[in-house]
Order: C-alpha cells, then sequence, then structure tokens
C-alpha cells in the first residue's frame, strides 16, 4: 500500500492522539475499588476501548456481583478522568502535524473513538485538533463499541468509502481487532503495551510514532 491508494486516515483518540490512556490506567481501578471492588493493573489495561455493550458484562465478570452497576462506576472513572486532565491534555508526538500533512494531501482525516460525541469534541477543542477532522465517529453512534467492527464499519460509509481505501491507526488491542474486523488495513502505534504476536499478525504494520508511520506511508 502507498500513498496513492489511501484516501482517508481513521484515527483512535486516546493513546493515538492524545496522551490520557495512562489516566484511564489509573481510574479504572481506582473507580472499582471507590465501591469496594479490585481491578489489577491488567484488568484496566484490557478496558481500553472495550464498548458496549463488551465493558459493562465485562465487568460484572470481573466484580463477580450480580448487582454490579457499571453505570454508577463509570460516571466515578469519569469524574476521576476530568481530575487527571484539569490541568491539560498531552498530545501525542506528531499529532498535529500528520494531521495537517495529511488534509493538505486531500486525504481525508476522522477519529474513530469508543468516546461520546461530548467528550470527543471537547478533548479535541481543548488540543485545538477539532478543526483538523472531517468526521468524529463515536461508539453511541453504533450498536456495539469496539472490539465489534460496528464502529470503523459506520466510520467508512459515512466517508462514502470502501474499508479497502482507508488506514485505521490504534493503539490497543480493542481498537486493532474492531477495524480489522471491518477490513480496514490496520496500523498499531503501541501506546501502554506492545502487540502479542496474535495480534501482530493481524497489522498491516506496526510503528513506533504517528510520525513515522507518516514518513513511511506518504513520503516514498
Amino acid at each position: 500500500m502507498n500513498a496513492p491508494t489511501i484516501r482517508a486516515v481513521l484515527f483512535d483518540l486516546d493513546g493515538t492522539l492524545i496522551d490520557t490512556e495512562k489516566y484511564y490506567r489509573l481510574a479504572w481501578p481506582q473507580a472499582m475499588a471507590h465501591y469496594g471492588y479490585s481491578m489489577t493493573d491488567s484488568q484496566a489495561l484490557d478496558m481500553r476501548s472495550l464498548g458496549r455493550p463488551y465493558a459493562p458484562a465485562h465487568l460484572k465478570e470481573l466484580s463477580g456481583d450480580p448487582d454490579f452497576d457499571y453505570l454508577k462506576i463509570k460516571a466515578y472513572r469519569v469524574k476521576l478522568m476530568e481530575d487527571y486532565l484539569k490541568d491539560g491534555i498531552e498530545l501525542k508526538h506528531y499529532a498535529r502535524e500528520i494531521l495537517e500533512k495529511l488534509r493538505a494531501r486531500n486525504i481525508i482525516t476522522a477519529v474513530a473513538t469508543a468516546n461520546d460525541y461530548e467528550r470527543a469534541s471537547r478533548f479535541l477543542k481543548r488540543v485545538d485538533l477539532f478543526d483538523l477532522f472531517d468526521e468524529i465517529i463515536c461508539a453511541t453512534m453504533v450498536e456495539h463499541g469496539k472490539p465489534a467492527p460496528d464502529l470503523y464499519a459506520y466510520a467508512a460509509a459515512q466517508l462514502h468509502l470502501n474499508p479497502c481505501e482507508c488506514i485505521a491507526v490504534e493503539d490497543s488491542p480493542n481498537g486493532v481487532k474492531s477495524a480489522v474486523a471491518a477490513g480496514i488495513p490496520t496500523v498499531m502505534i503501541p501506546d501502554l503495551s506492545e502487540p502479542d504476536e496474535e495480534l501482530s499478525a493481524m497489522l498491516w504494520h506496526c510503528y513506533p510514532d504517528l510520525e513515522q508511520f507518516y514518513q513511511d506511508c506518504f513520503c516514498k
């Protein structure tokens, strides 16, 4: 694949464009502990980009509580995240540059995120990236979140493109599985963990950062 065949790049948000996954990693166990449940670091990592209905079911099973209140736990996690991010949101390396360069090449840019639209748009406006996207696609717009293919399939449809005309850029296993299941060539830029052998086999490519991805795919 080379640049002329790529018509759109679909970016995950947390951990790919903004450096927020490290706070989710802290906030989920803290929210669980606040209501008397435990969560290991590995289990927190498993929550990355996990969407509806998978996240509620996963946490209910993890808790062992048939009356587990997912919405209550999530609301407290959201509060913790707002506290963590009150002093600012850091961009991942080369996030602004790659978006500006892609748009200069008339390549469509979109976000495909597990966040709802209010939070995704608010975060993007805080880091001054909102106007660099043609579409913001959120998990609340589809029936099944990541790792199901719904989100990425919907994103391609909204852009009136075949999945093979897009590239997805992800940092987490759940996001990778979602994009691959939708038939979209997928690049992983690891954030908190490297891909294992199974995940690596799904990827079109793995890069250390957004700059390397851009250089390799669009500058040769």
